[in-house]
Formats: structure tokens, sequence, C-alpha cells
């Protein structure tokens, strides 16, 4: 909803006052001691001039009344104070009325409290001194006057202290807030990269390892027989249409806006056709499915996929030609349990990733991220076993 041109204007001004406070209050200390000086001047002379110059020592340290509230509110005080050598009230009293407002709003709580009691010693001084010759009744209602708005003046400075501080807690709640929505920010984008490092790892690692034996194997198999190299080549163009289309799924992230559409993840129910595709790629593998399958949630169905699938694809970088690989997927009443044991040589390196790797690390992240976890290492007599477990609900 559009603002008001007059709201506008008004927040302007505001604007300008908040930066220009001291040339403000120079000015309206110079008016005011134009003021006490004009008054001083319409009385006589025997009597106006050391009024007069009250007057103006009372006005012009409102000058500084915000910049340094103490100092402005000391000096009023003096000369306010010394008024009473005057044979007449000036008009500069109205300056302590303005520095118990200042002293209030701006200075520290013992200035405060200090500028009220001198203000309210200061209404029976003044009236004393200058009503005593009317009568006790006129020197109690000049006192009591006095006094009051003494008062009012300390409870608005009061009020504008208690703004000043709730406008000072929000802007500093706006930043905290703005910090904190930057943290939050950093800390998103720092998890999908971290999630799309390794979706990117499984894909990659798992098409090339299978690409790469489907090609060792074919090479040798070739010269004895091309109906082999045929099969191979088909095993290899199949898994690198796959793994393409994993990619672009995966980059698809990247491009988010109204109207995409992702190809479905893969997810638990997939991993048999994972084994047939590695089975395929010349590993002897089998597979074992214990209990009835269940419909997961996308995320921890993909994350079992994945582990699955990293699992075997080191198998086969490391467990040798000969190993034989057992996949156990067990349906269990409180989790999905997977299993993936092989009897090669490849447990060491298993142990040790290179540089940069990600496998065993991106499967203990996967399965952490929905409350299971990843048991890995060597097996007894040889190779190695992965365990992973998976609750339905995180």
């Amino acid at each position: 909803m559009p603002r008001e041109p007059a709201l506008d204007v008004f927040d302007r001004l505001v604007g300008w006052a908040r930066a220009n406070s001291l040339l403000l209050d120079a000015l309206g200390a110079l008016v005011l001691a134009a003021l006490a000086g004009l008054f001083s001047a319409a009385d006589s002379v025997g009597r106006g001039t050391f009024a007069g110059f009250v007057g103006l020592a009372m006005c012009l340290p409102l000058a500084v009344r915000r910049r340094f509230p103490e100092v402005s509110g000391a000096l009023v005080a003096f000369f306010g104070l010394l008024q009473v050598l005057a044979p007449s009230p000036s008009f500069g009293n109205v300056a302590v009325l303005v520095a118990v407002y200042s002293l209030a709003a701006y200075a520290r709580r013992w200035a405060s409290l200090g500028g009220l009691a001198l203000g309210l010693f200061g209404a029976p001084l003044c009236s004393l001194r200058f009503f005593g010759t009317s009568g006790a009744a006129s020197v109690v209602v000049a006192a009591v006057f006095i006094g009051v708005m003494v008062l009012a003046s300390w409870a608005l400075g009061s009020l504008r202290r208690a703004s000043r501080q709730n406008e000072l807690a929000l802007v500093e709640r706006a930043r905290l807030l703005e910090v904190e929505r930057e943290n939050e920010s950093r800390l998103a984008a720092t998890a999908e990269r971290q999630r799309i490092a390794r979706e990117m790892h499984d894909v990659v690692a798992h098409s090339l390892s299978v690409i790469i034996a489907q090609a060792d194997g074919g090479r040798y198999a070739a010269g004895a027989d091309p109906a082999v190299a045929v099969r191979v080549l088909e095993t290899i163009s199949g898994t690198g249409r796959q793994a393409l289309s994993d990619m672009r799924n995966l980059l698809g992230v990247l491009r988010q806006g109204p109207g995409d559409e992702r190809a479905p993840q893969p997810d638990a129910r997939m991993i048999p056709d994972l084994v047939e595709q590695v089975r395929a790629s010349g590993l002897e593998v089998d597979t074992e499915v214990v209990g009835r399958a269940r419909d997961l949630p996308p995320a921890i169905g993909l994350a079992a996929y994945r582990i699955v699938q990293e699992s075997l694809t080191n198998v086969l970088k490391h467990a040798g030609p000969r190993a034989r690989t057992h996949v156990v997927v067990r349906w269990d009443d409180d989790a999905l349990r997977l299993g993936v044991e092989d009897d090669g040589r490849g447990a060491a390196a298993m142990l040790q990733p290179s540089p940069g790797g990600q496998g065993l690390v991106g499967m203990a992240e996967r399965a952490r991220l929905h409350g299971g976890s990843v048991a890995s290492g060597p097996r007894p007599g040889g190779g190695f076993t992965v365990r992973a477990t998976l609750p339905y609900s995180s």
C-alpha cells in the first residue's frame, strides 16, 4: 500500500532534524537568548542589566544540550542559582526546564536525578526570593507551580529516553536478525554444496567404475568372442546414458524456478536393479531381501540407494577381479538395514581413501541426516563390509 505524501515529507523532516540536531540546538539557544535580552531591555536599566546577563548565560549552554548534556545542565544550574542576586527573575528560567528535560533524556542517570533535585530545590528558593513580599500564599503557589513544571519537564525527558532506548533496541535487533539471516543463508548454501558433492561423487564414481570394468573385460574378451564385445559396449552405452540422466537431474537444482520438473530419484526399491547392473559389469554379486518393502520418504529412499551404490562402487574399485559380494536389504519393523560384504582384497585401500575422497564419509553423512548410522571395516579373514541403518522416520 503506497504511503501518503504527507507521511513521506514528515519522515524526511524528522530524518533531517536528527542529522542536524546540533545546528537546531544552537539556533534554539540563540532564539531564547535573544528573547531574554529583549525582556531584560524592557526593564529599567538599573534592574535589567544583571538579569539580562544571567538570562543570556542560562540560554547559551543549551546549544550543546544533546552533545554534552551534563556540561550544559551544570552551566544552566549555576547561572540559575546565581539569579537570586538579581533584582527580578529572568526570562532565561525557561532554559531551566529545557535543561531538566535534556538531562532526563540524554544524560547519565546520576545527572538526570541531580538535575531534577536542583530544579525542585530552586522552586521554593526562587519563590521566596522574588515573591516573598507578596505573602505566604503567593510563595506556596509559585513554588508549587515551578515544581510541577520541573517535574513535567523531567517526565517528558524520561519518556524521550525510553523512546530512544527502544529505538536503539529495535535497531540492534534488526542488525542481529540480518546477521542471523546471513548465517542461515551461508549454512544453507554450504549444506547444498555438500549434498551436490555427494550426489555427483556417487553418480560419477559408480558409473565410471562400471564403464572401466566393462572396458577392461571387453578388451580381453573381444578377440575370442566378438559377441561379448557387443554386450560390453551395450552395457557401457547404457551406463553412460544413465549417468548422463542422473547428472542432468542433479544439476537441475541449480536452475530452480516455477514450473521446473524433476525426474524421479532412485530409491530403495531400485536396489535389485542396481545389483543387476553391477552384475552385468562382471562382478559376482547376489542379493538377499528380507521382509516386506514399504514406501519411504524420497530422501531416505535415495540415501539407501546411494549407500548401496557407493559400497558396490568401492568393491569394483578395490576388491579385485574375483571378489564375491553379498547385498542384504532387510525391511525390519523400525528401520531399513542394509549390508554389503565382499571377500576381496581391497580392505586396506578402502580404509585409506585418497585425498578428496567422499565415499565412506558421504555414506555416513547421508545416514546421519536421517537419524541413521553406517558402520564399515574389514571382515575377519579378508574382505570388507558396510552396514547401514536408516530409521523409517527421522
